[in-house]
């Protein structure tokens, strides 16, 4: 999968088109993507002994990761990713600008 946890990352195509936010959670099996305050879904939770009231909250969905693109850490655009051996180590390399992203 071309991100991680923790990479900022914009969303291509939907609703949320233009939404910038960060990796919360990879899932790789599934090929989808849980991004910071984007696909915000309603939420109905049942009372628990953590949660006494219950009710309604507000949480992120996972959205397919083909509907995201790495942001570009020199341009702040999307960009994909090459990957390339550098000091003997395989990392991740912005296609637009060449920067080493991890």
């Amino acid at each position: 999968m071309h991100v991680k946890k923790g990479d900022t990352v914009i969303v291509l195509r939907g609703k949320h088109k233009g939404q910038t936010g960060k990796v919360l959670l990879a899932l790789p099996r599934d090929a989808k993507v849980v991004v910071e305050g984007v696909n915000l879904v309603t939420k109905h939770v049942k009372p628990s002994a953590a949660n006494p009231q219950g009710g309604i909250e507000r949480r992120e969905a996972a959205l397919h990761a083909s509907k995201v693109a790495l942001v570009d850490p020199e341009t702040g655009k999307p960009t994909r990713v090459r990957k390339a051996i550098v000091d003997g180590k395989k990392v991740r390399v912005a296609v637009k600008s060449g920067k080493v992203i991890d």
